[in-house]
């Protein structure tokens, strides 16, 4: 277990201690297991090295292994006795006390290829790559409480999938991920020399190029354990890789980075050749 020496103060997430205690307390009481995902996940695995979140939410994602609507219908009510409302889609709860939302995200045996209906609601979620993700997560204790967190090589994973679902409105995705790439030499770097020591005898060295290429390596994991998540994953990549010009990731990382959209283009040519990467 990696412990976290920071408070939740360090999140840089109002009410991020109450809204994961109520969370922590029902899913418990139920014996659901669940995981802490999206950009709150992200900013405590950069916490363990130090890193400062670079933006503020007051969205926090869950992700819940659950068997049934109905298991899923008595979190909701235990959640709404402790003042939570359902808003919008219908695993989005907001807290008017806290004013913040939470996205419950289900998966697992409730799951029709890849999907949970809400019939109330005729809304579908798309769950493809949680089951595979949440077999690799890791405890982080921060402060009295377990956070069971996703690798960041899953989160990419994760992040691509909702994106290519819904680019429209979720660009915040691109952004999570190219935070990792940016970090992640420095909070691989024991890894990258170990086992892709081979990546740091490329010209021209960069340190971003070195990060997107292993990362991709280690994400390459999840596309092993499923042809539907590398069919979804490496069909995104090749579209968007199609042009620099025309692609949508490249552009708005060169937007993020205030770098021209060539280098932005390297960046996601070399998380695709480590998704591909043949050991």
């Amino acid at each position: 277990m990696t412990t976290l020496n920071q408070t939740y103060k360090e999140l840089a997430i109002p009410y991020f201690k109450e809204c994961f205690d109520c969370i922590d307390e029902v899913l418990k009481k139920l014996d659901i297991p669940y995981y802490l995902i999206g950009v709150s996940a992200i900013a405590l695995e950069l916490l363990k090295e130090g890193i400062k979140p670079s933006r503020g939410t007051k969205d926090i994602d869950f992700a819940v292994m659950i068997s049934s609507v109905n298991e899923y219908e008595q979190i909701s009510i235990d959640l709404e006795a402790k003042g939570f409302t359902k808003v919008a889609a219908p695993w989005t709860f907001y807290s008017s006390e806290y004013k913040i939302v939470i996205d419950l995200l289900p998966f697992g045996e409730i799951e029709e290829q890849f999907t949970i209906n809400f019939n109330q609601r005729q809304t579908d979620l798309h769950s493809l790559g949680f089951r595979e993700v949440m077999e690799e997560a890791v405890p982080v204790q921060i402060e009295e409480k377990i956070a069971n967190v996703p690798p960041l090589p899953g989160m990419v994973i994760l992040k691509l999938i909702a994106w290519s679902d819904r680019p429209e409105e979720r660009e915040n995705d691109l952004s999570d991920i190219l935070k990792i790439v940016e970090h992640y030499y420095d909070l691989a770097w024991e890894e990258i020399a170990e086992e892709h020591f081979d990546l740091l005898a490329k010209e021209p060295f960069d340190q971003k190029l070195i990060a997107a290429e292993a990362l991709g390596r280690k994400s390459r994991l999840y596309l092993k354990k499923s042809e539907t998540i590398a069919n979804r994953i490496l069909r995104v990549l090749e579209l968007e890789l199609q042009e620099a010009s025309i692609s949508n990731i490249a552009r708005e990382w060169a937007r993020k980075l205030g770098s021209d959209v060539s280098y932005a283009y390297a960046l996601l040519k070399a998380l695709h050749r480590g998704l591909i990467y043949a050991e």
